[in-house]
């Protein structure tokens, strides 16, 4: 998902001012993403487990409830869906109309989003894959699960060069909304010193119980709109 967003920017960069410095801007943001990884996963595996779930379930919940959040308001019409069209377009024209300044022979603006654009979607992404694979003890895993999912993400964006305007994102968001939250709210309980009745196999009663939760605030707050309407 946040892939998919930092493709749609480098993408209307790439096609408006240039390939040369928004791959440039995107790839020297992908190698500081990569060093904060191999900083931060070996320093997570000193932790005390119970603090590091408690830790990863605090982090799991502020991006879960996050998401969640958003796509429940997109979702009962409160607000609007993400259209990655749209914003393609919007950033071509921010781009075309902003001034030229070249440093090192690179398009300074290009540079600038594109470094932004992956940088900061992509922490989001860092946290999470390190949190899951910390709490389960395989980072290494977790960064390939990762890797896969952004090689395939860029490998459509390149066969199409377009925005992938037909991902549903809102969809995608509300399940990656709820499992975050669910895993939050598992690990966070076990890092605080919860019993879980049958350990790991109370995660779905837990996932359920949230979905089911996410789903009543859906139609609560379409009824809502409707009375407002």
């Amino acid at each position: 998902m946040e892939t998919v967003e930092a493709l749609t920017i480098v993408l209307a960069i790439g096609l408006t001012r240039g390939w040369r410095s928004a791959l440039t801007g995107a790839g020297v943001a992908t190698l500081a993403l990569a060093a904060i990884v191999a900083v931060l996963g070996p320093a997570l595996t000193v932790i005390p487990i119970e603090t590091l779930r408690l830790v990863v379930g605090g982090l799991l919940l502020v991006f879960g409830l996050q998401w969640l959040r958003k796509a429940i308001l997109r979702a009962s019409g409160w607000k609007a869906v993400r259209d990655e069209a749209s914003v393609f377009e919007r950033e071509r024209a921010e781009a075309a109309s902003a001034p030229h300044e070249e440093r090192a022979g690179l398009d300074w603006y290009g540079f600038t989003i594109c470094f932004k654009a992956v940088l900061l979607e992509g922490l989001e992404v860092a946290f999470i894959v390190l949190t899951f694979g910390s709490t389960q003890g395989s980072i290494p895993l977790a960064i390939v699960g990762a890797a896969a999912a952004v090689i395939l993400v860029v490998l459509a964006g390149i066969l199409v060069r377009e925005p992938l305007s037909r991902v549903p994102e809102n969809t995608l968001a509300f399940a990656v909304g709820v499992m975050l939250t669910t895993f939050g709210i598992f690990w966070g309980a076990e890092g605080a010193g919860v019993d879980w009745p049958g350990g790991d196999a109370a995660l779905p009663a837990v996932l359920v119980f949230v979905l089911l939760v996410s789903l009543g605030y859906v139609t609560m707050l379409r009824r809502r709109r409707l009375v407002f309407a």
